[in-house]
């Protein structure tokens, strides 16, 4: 249960605090405690950045989204915890679409289903909350579940 805590937690860079607030707020809400997990961290800006294809790794998403090369429905959020809901769109501020780190990510950018791209306006869209199959998560949230349950 601690190995697959850990491996949830490296892929989205978060610390141990946050993660026990994530599924604190996942086993709070109705619904199937694994499926809103998935959603609350999926719906975090710096996941939702590395997902649209705008970088390449989670830390680096991190660091893009705090250093303030985003937009979120045309104001600038610098915050990697930002709680997207379906329907906002997140775009690249104007002078951040030069970066070589950018134009690389995006012409390889592959986004699951519930992520709308427009590569040519640099934007993205959370379209719908994701379902956990969609996710790439290699992990065994029943397990991570049970670990928080003690």
């Amino acid at each position: 249960q601690l190995l697959e805590k850990q491996k949830l937690r490296a892929q989205y860079n978060i610390h141990e605090r946050q993660m026990r607030n994530y599924v604190a707020r996942a086993m709070r809400k109705s619904g199937v405690t694994g499926e809103v997990l998935v959603q609350l961290l999926e719906s975090r800006l710096d996941a939702f950045v590395l997902r649209a294809g705008f970088v390449n790794t989670i830390y680096a998403a991190r660091q893009f989204v705090s250093h303030g090369h985003v937009h979120v429905d045309g104001r600038p959020v610098n915050l990697p915890g930002y709680q997207l809901k379906p329907g906002q769109i997140v775009t690249v501020k104007e002078k951040s679409r030069r970066m070589p780190l950018v134009q690389e990510s995006l012409s390889n950018a592959h986004p699951p289903a519930y992520v709308t791209l427009d590569k040519d306006a640099f934007s993205a869209q959370l379209a719908r909350l994701p379902q956990p199959d969609e996710a790439p998560i290699l992990c065994d949230l029943q397990l991570v579940i049970e670990y928080y349950s003690r």
